[in-house]
This record gives C-alpha cells, structure tokens and sequence, in this order.
C-alpha cells in the first residue's frame, strides 16, 4: 500500500488526545487533507518551541503528493479488534486556505475580553438609556481655566475627570447605583472605585480604576486619570489597579463616537458611555443657537435598578455638566 493510499485511509483528525500545540489553520489543514494527529504528532516544526507551521504542513502535503519528502511512519494499530472510530466533536466551519483570508490566533487579553463580554450579556439584563447634554458652560469653563491650571498644578486638565467628577457626586445622590448581584442578595458598595476604560497598544481595552474616588477633588482625580491612563498605554499597570471597581465609565468619545451601547462590566450593576462632544443647532429660550453637545449612555442592570433610578441618574449627571456649579466649579 502507497503512503497516499494509507493517509486516504486514516480516520478524521482528533487533536483532544495529542499533547502538542497546534495552531487553528494548522488543524485546519490537516482534517481537509485526511492527516491523523498520529501522522502530524511526528512532523519537525520550524516554528517557536518545535511547533509546526502553516508552511511545514503545505510541505509536507507537497511532498507527499510529489511521492517525496519527509514520510511520518503509519501509527501503531491493535490487530486484535479494529480500530476506534472517532467521533467528530462539533466544530466551527473549516476555514479557507487559500490566500484571501488570514486566521488570526487570539491573544491571551483577547480571549478574557471576549469571555468577559459574552458572560455579561448572559447574566445582566441590559437596557440602554441616553440623554443629550449641552456641555457649552463645561466647554467655556475649561477653555478660560485649562493654562492656569496646567501651570498650577503641572496636569492636563480633559473633559474626563471632570465628568468622573459628576458622575461620582451623582452615585452620592443615588447609591443604589453603586450595586451588584450575588444569588438573590442585592449588595449595595459604600467605597465609589470608578474604572475608566483606556486603550492599550495593542488595541485591546483595560479598565483601571480609582479607588475611593468619591473622598478626591477635581484635581485628585485629575491626576489619578492622568497616571493610570499614561501607565496603561506604557503597559506598566499593577494587578490590584485594574480590580475592585463598583462602577466604570467609557470615554469612547475620544475616538470620535457619536453613539453607542456599552456592555457592563460585572459584576458592576451600570456603565456610563461619553461620546463625542459636537456643534449641532438646538433650541434655546425659543431661539435657534450652534451649541456643543453630547450624547450620553447608562446601560444598567434591569434585574436591581428599576428605569426610574437609571434615569434620574442619568439625569443627575446631565444637569451637573450642563451647569458646573453643581460640580462647585466658579463661573
């Protein structure tokens, strides 16, 4: 018998019982040309700790069909009974090989975040609300202030800790914001640690967070965005700065998001998403003004907070970035 002809042979690829790693392409390959995992367990791979590469399988299915090239010995088989059938395992569509798709591996941060998204949307049941706040006496109130308060006090001042400001102080008004679920047991959180969620360099998300944000000023928590947004980018965060949140904030507005529906981060009961802040004509005493305005998200957890306290939240924020004196801010 021909090597081709005991390969056809040989029963569907089953990587459950192999000890080696094997990339989704790799697998791929090896199921759409009939390789058993006995065969492939014998191939030298060219690629990181021994593994066999995208372009070692192609070879050796070339030299193989060439009647050339390497030849792995047939796996050893009982004649005393026939050999077990495998039974396929559901899996995913085979995926093309040809030169028009590219598989990509998920990284190891991919895969929590994916993990994490998909936990969240199974256990929170999530209704979205939105408000438009116009943010023209924030947008004045920072433009006058901004200089004097970098020279001051060495920090940028952005839109960011000036909305964590409001959003902590209208947590303070409505505490059962500050909530999460466990079995049938409400749990209300007397400490306000808000995560800010900030991109990292590789495109992923992290949420680091500040603790006890409710006993900073403006400037306290203005320094505490700036540090944990600098030390994420530079990958430099510790463990404990990306655990213990009660409640997080999005800021997608900094990548030019207009609207959007963030997911909660559990087992946080809310997420707030900022959006970008732009010009649009809206009505004021009657008369037609170009005014700054953003729109504002809560996704919230329908299962412990009712649409009233959402929204009266929500609405609590609104009013405190509308009008900075509620954020003891002078005009």
């Amino acid at each position: 018998m021909t090597q081709a002809t005991a390969t056809a042979a040989t029963a569907p690829a089953d990587f459950a019982n192999s000890d080696r790693f094997y990339s989704p392409l790799v697998k791929s390959i090896a199921k759409t040309e009939g390789i058993a995992v006995e065969e492939l367990d014998q191939l030298s791979g060219s690629g990181k700790d021994g593994r066999v590469t995208k372009k070692d399988i192609l070879s050796y299915v070339e030299g193989r069909q060439n009647g050339s090239g390497p030849v792995a010995a047939p796996a050893q088989v009982a004649t005393s009974q026939p050999a077990p059938v495998a039974t396929p395992a559901a899996s995913a569509p085979a995926t093309s090989v040809s030169g028009d798709v590219e598989v990509i591996e998920m990284d190891r941060m991919r895969k929590l975040i994916a993990d994490h998204m998909v936990r969240s949307k199974q256990t929170s049941a999530h209704v979205t609300s939105f408000v438009e706040a116009d943010v023209t006496n924030l947008v004045n109130w920072r433009n006058k202030h901004k200089k004097a308060f970098e020279q001051r006090e060495g920090e940028k001042l952005t839109f960011t800790p000036i909305f964590l400001d409001a959003i902590v102080r209208a947590i303070k008004d409505f505490p059962m914001i500050n909530i999460s679920v466990e079995g049938d047991k409400i749990i209300r959180k007397k400490n306000i640690n808000i995560g800010m969620a900030a991109a990292l360099p590789s495109g992923n998300l992290i949420v680091p967070v500040i603790k006890n944000a409710d006993r900073l000023n403006l400037l306290g928590i203005t320094k505490a965005v700036n540090d944990l947004a600098k030390r994420a980018r530079e990958n430099k965060l510790m463990p404990d700065e990306i655990n213990g949140g009660t409640y997080t904030v999005s800021n997608v507005g900094t990548f030019g998001n207009v609207f959007g529906t963030p997911i909660i981060n559990q087992p946080q009961s809310g997420i707030l998403g900022m959006h970008a802040t732009n010009k649009r004509a809206v009505v004021v005493d009657g008369k037609i003004e170009v005014r700054p305005v953003m729109y504002v998200a809560l996704s919230y957890d329908h299962r412990i907070i009712d649409g009233r306290e959402a929204v009266t939240f929500l609405k609590s924020i609104k009013q405190k970035v509308e009008d900075p004196r509620r954020l003891l801010l002078d005009l």
